[in-house]
């Protein structure tokens, strides 16, 4: 790919000579950009990346891996399009995402990025882990699926990574206690390919899709519930592109159903100063703000502190577009999740909720970072309303 058939030639030239989305409105700083946040130089800011990006398919450029890795810092979180005042809102992390794509063709991608795709497509996980041990820690308590009402979509980091795993358990606790019927596929599972996508190996991502597709209706599949965000985002607007037409929640709009049904009920809160992030797939991404904050209005006597940046200010914990693995903007006080865990402390709540895998993750490895362990607690919403159950 050269910039005479970049899908975006015409237009990305006009976007980063803008540079509107790296300055507030009516927000209280310029940080909102993880990259431009982290590292605090042009070459990081939506703008700035986008401009060398045409500088190399020009060829007026000569390609690296420092290159590489500027482009790949992008979280692909969305702020930069919800910012602009421009008809170029839907099209900009197209361009980061187009941008890779010609990397991809290319060959030239960071060794980590190298990786994740390669152990996508060889165990169906970005870990690099054996299929068998996917969620095998909730063998004896889930069952497989077998025409039951919703699939449980359980998703990579839920299936592998720790921290998830107890958030994971903890949600398939509350599904029963409110009378769901569902099961999971277990080591059938495959990765959901939304960080392929945007990673820019749009073959892999295809095969990914298709063949989650193929068994999810193998497997008489009809309605999906999504422990991620990331999960809930990808099936939801692009599986439908090659016949993945499903019903997808994320969990989030289940156990408010749940909590409105009355089919779980929740017991005094008093004592927590709870604060939510908002995670990019589910907020910026899918408009979805309000579900998860009225699950958290549910809990009695528990006190609800917003920080200043939520919602569509949201500040993006630095893990989407594989960053959680990947990781890119870590290493520093000024990493995105660092900087979020600060925020959540300074306005003086004891738990910081989240309803993301990747957020949980990153959000948690940083209250050690910051040491504020015993100060704040980072949380999933199931795991907080298993406690107030």
């Amino acid at each position: 790919m050269t910039l005479n058939n970049f899908p975006y030639k015409d237009i990305i030239h006009r976007c980063f000579r803008c540079g509107y989305c790296k300055f507030p409105v009516n927000w209280t700083d310029v940080n909102n950009c993880p990259p431009y946040a982290r590292f605090r130089m042009e070459s990081y800011s939506c703008g700035g990346r986008l401009w060398l990006m045409r500088a190399w398919l020009s060829e007026q450029l000569e390609w690296s891996e420092h290159l590489a890795e500027i482009l790949y810092a992008c979280t692909t979180c969305k702020n930069c399009e919800i910012k602009c005042p421009l008809r170029f809102s839907g099209d900009i992390v197209n361009m980061v995402i187009a941008s890779r794509e010609a990397m991809v063709e290319k060959g030239t991608i960071p060794n980590k990025v190298k990786t994740f795709l390669e152990n996508v497509e060889l165990y169906g996980n970005p870990y690099g882990l054996s299929k068998s041990r996917r969620a095998s820690y909730l063998y004896d308590s889930v069952e497989r699926f077998k025409r039951h009402e919703y699939l449980l979509y359980i998703g990579c980091a839920g299936s592998y990574d720790d921290r998830a795993k107890k958030a994971v358990l903890a949600l398939t606790i509350i599904l029963k206690k409110g009378g769901i019927s569902f099961g999971i596929l277990a080591e059938d599972e495959v990765c959901d390919g939304n960080e392929v996508r945007s990673l820019g190996e749009q073959g892999l991502f295809e095969m990914v899709a298709q063949h989650n597709i193929e068994m999810f209706k193998k497997n008489g599949v009809k309605d999906i519930i999504t422990f991620s965000p990331h999960a809930y985002h990808v099936f939801k607007n692009h599986y439908p592109a090659f016949g993945g037409n499903f019903k997808v929640y994320h969990y989030t709009h289940i156990l408010y159903q749940l909590l409105k049904q009355e089919k779980i009920k929740l017991k005094d809160s008093s004592g927590l100063k709870i604060t939510y992030h908002d995670p990019c797939f589910l907020g910026r991404w899918n408009r979805e703000y309000e579900i998860p904050r009225k699950i958290i209005e549910k809990m009695p006597n528990a006190a609800i502190i917003e920080m200043e940046k939520n919602r569509d200010a949201s500040l993006c914990c630095g893990g989407g577009s594989g960053n959680y693995y990947i990781d890119l903007l870590g290493g520093s006080p000024d990493s995105p999740a660092r900087r979020r865990i600060r925020e959540a402390y300074e306005v003086g709540a004891n738990v910081l909720i989240t309803a993301c895998p990747k957020c949980l993750i990153m959000l948690n490895n940083a209250v050690k970072e910051e040491e504020l362990e015993g100060h704040i607690a980072v949380r999933d919403l199931s795991e907080i309303v298993l406690d107030a159950c």
